[in-house]
């Protein structure tokens, strides 16, 4: 068995992406996990986690980036949102393999808080997917989005990403010396039931595979603009 190194942000960063600190230095701690193994706490993003790791924080250089379990699913559009996924992304920015791990808690979508899960089957089924990285199957540059279904557990599927919302609504709460308070996100996250994506093989009882890219650039629209695609420019007058 290959030896583990963990670097976990020290609080909870739930919907914090791709987020880094920047402006002020982060603490780190040595803590001691539930199993008596040694782990680093950052007082940061998940992000700087995988950069403290980058820049030689550990004893050796990792092979590969495992972030997670996270508690909730990090399913569909929510992966834009999620600090889970933002970690492995930036493992694969630095060139290494990577896989996101999340968890569906509680019975229903709205219901997340029980988080009495045995994450067992889950991280055995994550580590079996690491032989696979880096091969034709999950090439170079590609990493892989693994969320686990609430029980019973039918299987595994490889499927693409779900469209997912969060019914957001205006809400004010109250004025106050700090200003006016609002709720933006509703607490239900709502998906469209569209076959054969993680969204709905997650309510059907599958873990989901989905392979992700990090490459944004639109190539088609690359070339038409640099074509002919951007309004003239008249430049001043050099004196």
């Amino acid at each position: 068995m290959a030896p583990v190194s963990v670097i976990a942000p020290l609080a909870n960063q739930s919907g914090v992406s791709r987020a880094i600190t920047l402006g002020r230095s982060m603490s780190v701690k040595d803590v001691e996990l539930a199993d008596g193994s040694e782990a680093l706490a950052v007082d940061g993003t998940p992000v700087d986690c995988v950069r403290f790791a980058t820049l030689g924080l550990l004893d050796e250089t990792p092979d590969v980036v495992l972030s997670g379990i996270n508690l909730g699913v990090n399913a569909g559009d929510d992966v834009g949102y999620s600090g889970t996924v933002g970690a492995a992304l930036e493992g694969l920015m630095h060139g290494w393999s990577a896989i996101s791990v999340s968890q569906f808690l509680g019975g229903k979508w709205n219901d997340q808080m029980d988080t009495r899960v045995d994450f067992t089957t889950l991280a055995e089924f994550a580590a079996a997917l690491v032989p696979q990285l880096g091969t034709e199957q999950v090439p170079p540059g590609t990493m892989l989005n693994v969320n686990g279904p609430r029980v019973p557990l039918k299987g595994a599927k490889v499927v693409p990403l779900g469209a997912r919302w969060y019914d957001d609504n205006l809400e004010f709460v109250k004025a106050d010396d700090d200003g006016r308070h609002y709720w933006i996100y509703g607490s239900s996250p709502l998906h469209k039931s569209a076959a054969g994506t993680d969204l709905v093989a997650l309510d059907e009882g599958y873990i989901t595979v989905t392979p992700l890219r990090y490459e944004l650039t639109d190539k088609g629209s690359l070339s038409e603009l640099q074509d002919h695609g951007l309004p003239p420019i008249e430049l001043p007058e050099v004196t």
